[in-house]
């Protein structure tokens, strides 16, 4: 095998006896993995931020990405192909404060034999979701409404300032009742941005139903309304702590 004696005696010694640092590491590499068998949709970066939300251990995005891939750990969800268009709001407009460019998109599921619609409004400053809204009526036009009241309400605490409202221009954001906010709470909506650039809310769309059900079994809940009510709080506190 073309290993030297020293070299074997050497190798032999540090597996009889390990290091503090190394016990340390395999501790961790031990606790990724408990971690990644509860969200296994997970990846390294997320397991990190969940870790610390729970026990208030601080670990580096390199050092929780050398345990993962120790591990074997890779995040488990479905890969779709799509063809990809270019997210050219962020190439024209690079948000410096919160609640200057905000996405909204709608995004269907089935609970059971219940269907949910779920429309969210996302922050490009830090990509936190600052509103919501959730109805179980197909079409509903109040799941957009009572996400953009909770917009409102929020972006009030930043007076006057102008904030981009991006959707893809379906009906409900076209119409006249929507289009009412834009001109009294200044509120602008690029009319000639294409629709395909909504790309960051339509990834987070995926993402987000990727979650529910194969770390959270929302199949499994009694409560839609309380659960995604939960699961919102849950993903702003990954967000402070990562």
């Amino acid at each position: 095998m073309s290993v030297s004696g020293s070299g074997f005696y050497s190798w032999k010694s540090r597996i009889e006896n390990p290091s503090t640092k190394e016990l340390q590491r395999l501790k961790n590499i031990h606790l990724f993995t408990s971690y990644h068998k509860t969200y296994p949709s997970h990846g390294y970066r997320w397991l990190n931020a969940k870790i610390k939300l729970d026990t208030g251990m601080c670990f580096s995005d390199n050092y929780a990405h050398r345990c993962c891939k120790f591990a074997g750990i890779h995040s488990k969800s479905k890969r779709y192909r799509y063809r990809l268009f270019p997210n050219l709001l962020l190439s024209k407009i690079t948000p410096e404060r919160p609640f200057q460019t905000v996405v909204s998109d709608m995004t269907a599921f089935w609970v059971g034999r219940q269907y949910h619609e779920l429309t969210l409004y996302m922050d490009l400053f830090n990509n936190e979701i600052v509103a919501y809204g959730l109805s179980n009526i197909k079409g509903d036009r109040n799941s957009y409404f009572n996400g953009l009241k909770e917009l409102i309400n929020k972006k009030e605490e930043y007076g006057n300032l102008k904030l981009v409202l991006h959707t893809d221009q379906g009906s409900v954001y076209s119409s006249k009742a929507f289009n009412y906010h834009y001109t009294i709470l200044r509120i602008l909506c690029p009319a000639l941005v294409p629709p395909t650039d909504n790309s960051a809310i339509e990834a987070i769309n995926g993402w987000i139903k990727e979650e529910l059900f194969t770390d959270f079994n929302i199949k499994d809940c009694d409560n839609v309304d309380d659960f995604i009510n939960s699961y919102i709080r849950y993903l702003a506190l990954l967000k402070t702590n990562r």
